[in-house]
């Protein structure tokens, strides 16, 4: 359990923390540093894009879609083929 019985004014110290920590002055960030940070921002989306697209650079991505090119293919085209072929080979039969 908490030990709040034991330190009966532990609400008090916490207010006097709290309202120490509200009087403090907000810290100031040095000199210049928007300006930069601006200008770090700017350089960077100026610079030059990488020809591959960035998930593509990763190698699991990569690998993913070359199993799936490789399954893909022309699966439908090589059944419409074989179908015709027997077709015009029954035809041919009769």
């Amino acid at each position: 359990m908490s030990d709040s019985a034991a330190r009966p004014n532990a609400d008090d110290e916490w207010e006097n923390l709290l309202r120490q920590w509200r009087t403090q002055p907000a810290p100031q960030p040095r000199p210049y540093f928007y300006s930069r940070v601006c200008a770090r921002l700017v350089s960077e989306a100026d610079g030059v894009r990488p020809a591959v697209r960035a998930w593509f650079r990763w190698p699991a991505y990569a690998a993913m879609l070359g199993i799936v090119l490789m399954l893909s293919g022309d699966d439908i085209t090589l059944h419409a083929a074989d179908s015709a072929n027997r077709y015009e080979a029954h035809l041919i039969g009769k």
